[in-house]
């Protein structure tokens, strides 16, 4: 009988409660459901540390995609014949760039990237430039006529690569960290000479 009173006697008390009062009491379980939500959404949102910081001025079309493909193993060649993949250049920063001397915007970003090799280039980092053209004898005339001596010649004419890569076309640039994990991609031309590139191409270095 003690506890039935007891309990009729809290359900009169919680009645007389004022809008204020509850506020109050509700207001410390609200604000913890937030930290909890926030704290699940962070697990399931892309890690922190990326480089979006650095998408400004000639950078602005540097972007990381959700899902980004894996990257390509397909057989790439040198001019001296050998040949290798991109896995075979896992542990330096990668800044893979697919080109072809039949598209302008590319023919206009090889100084740029060549002048990036020359800077950056390293057992930390290098300029992987893949030319798309149909016979590699072109791609080779084009680096001797325009002093592109920083710069491997790599030639993978595989169009297909570009596909898979979810690209719109070419130049389409995308850098990589040292295990071959896409950290983000510029889709069409961009300054690869300027300070943002620069800036850009330091903290992936520092930081993966």
């Amino acid at each position: 009988m003690t506890a039935i009173l007891k309990g009729e006697a809290e359900k009169v008390q919680m009645r007389n409660w004022t809008p204020l009062r509850w506020a109050l009491t509700l207001l410390p379980l609200i604000g913890f459901a937030a930290v909890i939500y926030m704290l699940f959404s962070a697990a399931g949102s892309r890690p922190s540390g990326l480089l979006d910081s650095y998408a400004r001025g000639t950078m602005s079309g540097f972007v990381a995609i959700d899902d980004a493909p894996s990257q390509s193993l397909n057989t790439l060649t040198t001019p001296s014949r050998e040949t290798l993949t991109l896995a075979d250049k896992r542990g330096r920063i990668l800044l893979v760039n697919y080109w072809a001397t039949w598209c302008a915007p590319c023919v206009v970003e090889m100084p740029q990237l060549n002048a990036l090799q020359a800077r950056y280039g390293s057992d930390d980092f290098e300029v992987v430039t893949i030319s798309m053209d149909q016979r590699m004898d072109v791609a080779e005339e084009f680096f001797a006529q325009n002093g592109l001596d920083a710069l491997t010649l790599y030639h993978g004419f595989d169009l297909g690569a570009v596909q898979r890569l979810g690209a719109r076309g070419l130049p389409v640039t995308v850098l990589y960290d040292r295990h071959g994990v896409e950290l983000g991609r510029v889709q069409g031309e961009a300054d690869w000479d300027s300070p943002e590139a620069h800036a850009l191409i330091e903290a992936a270095i520092e930081r993966y």
